[in-house]
């Protein structure tokens, strides 16, 4: 069993393991919120700003002007919804659909598969999703992920966020659109391949050149 000492042993694969079996027994999106809240309040404020401080460090390998564009999405995707977590537990659950069974069991099941996996498969040179170089840290990005897909039921990646190429992440009057939504499933570990967005190929509504 491989255990990260400066993460300390509780995120070895087995805890992890054991933190995604918990997760699985929600059956409705106030229960996922609920336990997610627990498992995220084990991460301190130093976490945090190691966090943040990789995700700062990726994005500054990106070229410019994309670095500048996509900079705020993908602090908005992380700390923008670990803020709105804690948000929602605070003020108590005032949205009606939290009691509501997830809009795709299904595919939740499969993402809580994937997860244990996920945080030791490392890929340091993808552009779109800066990851972080440890099992604790992916974890956190897996959490945060499955609040905003199964909780909110929006995408991962938040709407308007920009990609290589100049697409972008489209909310439009009848749900979430993204071009490059199928393309990731040769990467299991991504979250693409569980995102609520629909897939779309229509390059004239999907594109948003970044200036």
């Amino acid at each position: 069993m491989k255990v990260y000492p400066s993460e300390g042993p509780e995120y070895s694969q087995d805890h992890i393991r054991t933190i995604v079996a918990r997760l699985q027994m929600a059956r409705t999106k106030g229960e996922l919120l609920r336990l997610l809240i627990v498992e995220i309040r084990h991460y301190t404020l130093f976490d945090l700003q190691i966090i943040g401080g990789r995700l700062n460090s990726e994005i500054e390998k990106l070229p410019s002007p994309y670095r500048e564009a996509v900079r705020p999405y993908f602090r908005a995707q992380l700390f923008d919804r670990h803020h709105q977590m804690l948000a929602m537990e605070r003020s108590g659950p005032t949205r009606q659909d939290l009691n509501h069974p997830f809009s795709d069991a299904e595919l939740v099941a499969k993402y809580w598969e994937m997860v244990p996996e996920g945080c030791f498969a490392w890929n340091d040179s993808g552009e779109r999703n800066p990851y972080f170089r440890n099992p604790k840290n992916r974890l956190f990005y897996y959490l945060i992920a499955a609040f905003t897909m199964f909780v909110l039921d929006e995408p991962g990646h938040p709407a308007g966020m920009p990609f290589p190429g100049g697409f972008t992440v489209e909310h439009r009057s009848d749900g979430y659109y993204c071009l490059i939504r199928d393309k990731e499933k040769d990467v299991f570990y991504s979250i693409c391949n569980f995102c609520p967005a629909r897939q779309t190929d229509d390059p004239e509504r999907a594109v948003h050149r970044v200036r």
